[in-house]
């Protein structure tokens, strides 16, 4: 677990000063006498539309990567491996499908949006370009994650991004650009990162691309199509089941509402970023352990998993939800967001269930059991679309994070019992419990002690003493052991010399 710790501790740091600008650019988006909640929402809607297209353009191919480069590393020269040609050929040809899907269903896509969420129509052909550099950049960052190369590629995709794009906010915000020059930037901030990424991999010897089939290829291309056939379909749904909301309050609710939702989630994801920094640095460590059928190592890997993204995210989630709205008030932030309050709290709780299950996902994909990501993933998205479509509709935005509620719960149930049924893997016991009892604990000492206080007073005060009370617990009554390692070798690197 060293270097998964050590990969994920530095990771992190990255992510977390990503989503520092990312705050930045977020209060830029939504403070008084900015971007109305229409134009925010459009750049919400661009992501969103990006990622179901590079689920759709890349056919699959990215947990191909993971899954066979040991292979391809431990049976080829360096530059004869062609995996990462068959990739970018896969991306291309799902990317002139796209395409063609594009412009044939523009007709439908006006119809359902034009009345309520018009912006998008009139910026439709400029979400092409910006899911092209998002689908190239997530197959190069697969083959870096195969590398094992995660900081480098989350540094482009967690605050390289950011970096860009608050340059051409402040752009904007300034006036010396207008907001039709803004998108046209926006539209180019894939392929920046990617070309950035493709170039370090290229200096670092590790990217070439041979058009001839390696025996490696000649060998599993049988097994890889079919993993690709089969994994391409769970992630399209898991994507739609990811994204379909934004697209569904646009139609119902209009395009201000989804920038209400957007802010919600982007305040709710905050949980998520140790969870996504791990599961990049393990994906290929559990793809190497599963090769050489060292299971010991895949289920301590999962058990700390658990304790330690569930300890992490009540940390994130106690101290977001204490401080939020006095948070925006002290901000200035429009008072239109507010109503997204609700959706904050239970989008945390997802988040919450879906950090304290740890990296099922990663162990089921990169095990010989991916199929099941498939089923699981019909399974989510048979719950999620008619719940998000019905509750929406009759609830507005809150219908849709209760109907993410209870599709991610069954979702993580369904993939927990798998793991422990089929590799008897169970990673809970009663650090579980004691962890949940605490973080509740802190929090409601925080809350009745310290909730009156306002400004930013009282937001640096509950954040101090929740955070304090947690990192406190976690060493008296050894929650995990990873937090007295990382603390042994804090003391041997800098108390002791």
């Amino acid at each position: 677990m060293g270097t998964i710790r050590k990969q994920t501790i530095i990771s992190s740091i990255l992510v977390y000063f990503g989503f520092f600008l990312g705050a930045i650019n977020t209060y830029f988006y939504t403070m008084n006498g900015s971007f109305s909640p229409e134009e925010y929402a459009l750049t919400r809607i661009f992501f969103d539309f990006a990622q179901n297209v590079s689920a759709f353009g890349a056919l699959g191919i990215i947990p191909v990567i993971h899954k066979f480069y040991p292979y391809y590393k431990d049976n080829l020269e360096t530059h004869k491996i062609d995996l990462m040609s068959w990739g970018m050929v896969a991306a291309l040809v799902g990317f002139l499908l796209v395409i063609t899907l594009g412009w044939f269903f523009r007709p439908v896509f006006v119809q359902q949006f034009s009345e309520k969420s018009k912006l998008i129509v009139d910026y439709y052909y400029w979400m092409f370009p910006f899911a092209l550099g998002s689908l190239l950049f997530n197959v190069m960052e697969g083959f870096a994650w195969a590398l094992q190369k995660t900081i480098i590629s989350n540094f482009l995709k967690e605050t390289g991004l950011r970096i860009v794009t608050l340059l051409f906010i402040l752009l904007y915000y300034f006036k010396l650009i207008s907001f039709d020059t803004f998108v046209q930037l926006f539209t180019f901030l894939f392929l920046i990162i990617f070309a950035v990424l493709a170039i370090v991999l290229f200096r670092s010897g590790h990217l070439h691309f041979p058009l001839k089939l390696s025996r490696v290829t000649r060998k599993f291309w049988k097994k890889m199509v079919g993993m690709q056939l089969l994994i391409y379909s769970g992630t399209l749904i898991a994507s739609i089941a990811a994204t379909i909301d934004s697209f569904i309050i646009a139609k119902f609710q209009g395009l201000a509402v989804v920038g209400v939702f957007g802010l919600a989630q982007y305040a709710a994801n905050l949980v998520q970023v140790p969870q996504r920094s791990i599961q990049a640095v393990s994906t290929g460590v559990l793809s190497r352990a599963w090769k050489d059928k060292n299971y010991p190592e895949i289920k301590r890997i999962y058990q700390r998993s658990c304790i330690n993204l569930l300890l992490m995210a009540l940390f994130i989630f106690g101290n977001l939800w204490l401080n939020v709205q006095q948070g925006m008030e002290v901000m200035n932030i429009q008072k239109a967001y507010q109503d997204g309050l609700g959706v904050i709290f239970i989008l945390g709780m997802v988040r919450i269930i879906d950090a304290g299950t740890g990296l099922n996902a990663v162990v089921i994909n990169t095990s010989t059991y991916w199929r099941f990501d498939f089923l699981s993933g019909v399974v989510l998205l048979a719950f999620r679309l008619p719940l998000t479509y019905f509750l929406i509709k009759h609830y507005g935005i809150i219908g849709s994070a209760f109907a993410e509620l209870v599709a991610y719960s069954v979702y993580n149930f369904i993939r927990f019992e798998f793991l422990r049924r089929k590799f008897n893997m169970q990673p809970f016991d009663q650090k579980t419990v004691l962890s949940l009892l605490v973080a509740g604990a802190a929090y409601a000492c925080c809350y009745f002690v310290l909730g009156e206080l306002s400004g930013w007073t009282g937001i640096i005060l509950r954040t101090v003493v929740f955070s304090g009370i947690m990192i406190a617990s976690v060493f008296a009554l050894k929650l995990t052991p990873d937090a007295m390692q990382l603390y042994d070798n804090f003391k041997q690197k800098y108390l002791r010399r």
